[in-house]
């Protein structure tokens, strides 16, 4: 009888295992609510800039063909494509035989125009020196017939007065012919030192600092006016020449500070705007605008391409969040925002910068709001999520 009870009871005990069980199949799960996770992104204050990018291609600051004054052969040439040099270093040296014999003959020319002068100083001298003694001998002739009538003759104080007129007369040719002698030793001077001025163009200088890029000549090649010697670069400060779009135009100002990336050196490089054309192509609606990026180094090389991030506009400290969240309809957009209890809340926000990952909010928002940025359409206001705080990689 005792064995009969304890198998009655073990049979009760699994019974009741089982109905227990069974009450807690999923059945019962299925009557509980499914909260769905969504991905968010806090507010946050960060500085934004909207940034345009363009390429271009280095260009010398500034490269010209030296050329020769004068014509002639080369005597010598002293610099070859890169070297490096200095304004006002020599660069070669033009051979003209008979422009030696032009000097000597100015100068010579020169002297005898000097000596001529020395003469007319002379004469000069020599005819007031007359001019004064004929002038006091007719005074002298004249004050005595005033005073003794009679005493000399008319015939003899006639004489001296011409006399006297004649020399004053010899004083003007005097001065004329030393102020004719003076200004032809100014033109025989002035002939020296073109000739002079002609000598000193066989040497050819370097105008600025710069790098021989090119060179055309050799020595003994026989040089003119129209063939260059060698080409010379500027390329310590470089250009950028940009094709800005005519909508970005009113954003570009003089001194504007521009990041110059360049691929091929995988570095960047400070640039600033310093001119632009002020003027629209008509055939590309973009304006030319000047880059100038200071290469002390010479690291850069012209003819690289380079790309650079021209600043359109700027905030700092902007209140944002990811393009991702939110549906923008003109100047205004819709956020979902989970609230601190974890439910669904549609908000209108006015907008302001749009950057490529982030848009900044001018209201409707607080710093540390959550809002949804994926699978919004699904959402509806009042719904209660489970937030996920979801990585946004740039």
């Amino acid at each position: 009888m005792a064995l009969l009870q304890r198998v009655a009871a073990l049979l009760f005990c699994a019974a009741a295992f089982f109905t227990v069980g069974c009450s807690k199949s999923p059945t019962a799960e299925a009557a509980a609510p499914d909260i769905p996770a969504v991905a968010v992104a806090k507010v946050s204050v960060e500085d934004l800039s909207h940034d345009l990018a363009l390429t271009a291609e280095f260009k010398p600051f500034q490269e010209i063909d030296v050329m020769a004054k004068i014509a002639g052969y080369i005597k010598e040439i002293k610099v070859d494509a890169g070297d490096r040099v200095q304004q006002g270093q020599l660069l070669a040296l033009i051979e003209v035989p008979e422009m030696a014999d032009d000097l000597r003959r100015a100068g010579a020319a020169v002297e005898r125009a000097n000596a001529e002068a020395a003469r007319s100083a002379d004469e000069l001298r020599r005819a007031e020196s007359s001019h004064e003694i004929a002038h006091l001998s007719f005074e002298r002739l004249s004050g005595v017939s005033q005073k003794r009538p009679g005493l000399i003759a008319q015939q003899e104080i006639d004489d001296a007065h011409s006399k006297d007129l004649v020399t004053e007369a010899q004083i003007a040719a005097a001065k004329s012919g030393q102020a004719a002698a003076r200004e032809q030793s100014r033109v025989n001077q002035a002939d020296e030192q073109k000739i002079k001025t002609l000598m000193e163009y066989t040497r050819v200088t370097a105008p600025f600092t710069g790098v021989i890029t090119k060179r055309y000549a050799d020595t003994g090649a026989m040089q003119t006016q129209s063939t260059p010697v060698v080409r010379l670069s500027q390329n310590n400060l470089l250009r950028l020449i940009l094709p800005v779009p005519e909508s970005a135009v009113p954003t570009v100002r003089i001194g504007q500070q521009v990041e110059v990336k360049v691929p091929t050196l995988k570095r960047s490089f400070p640039g600033r705007v310093a001119r632009f054309s002020e003027k629209v192509s008509s055939a590309t609606r973009t304006m030319d605008t000047e880059v100038d990026v200071p290469n002390p180094s010479l690291l850069l090389i012209p003819g690289m391409y380079a790309e650079v991030s021209l600043n359109l506009d700027r905030r700092n400290h902007a209140l944002s969040v990811p393009v991702t969240a939110v549906d923008r309809e003109g100047a205004n957009g819709q956020v979902m925002v989970v609230t601190p209890n974890n439910r669904i809340e549609a908000r209108q926000i006015a907008l302001g910068l749009e950057t490529a990952r982030s848009i900044e909010v001018r209201s409707g928002l607080n710093e540390g709001d959550m809002v949804v940025v994926a699978g919004r359409t699904s959402l509806q206001a009042g719904e209660e999520v489970r937030p996920k705080l979801a990585s946004l990689k740039p």
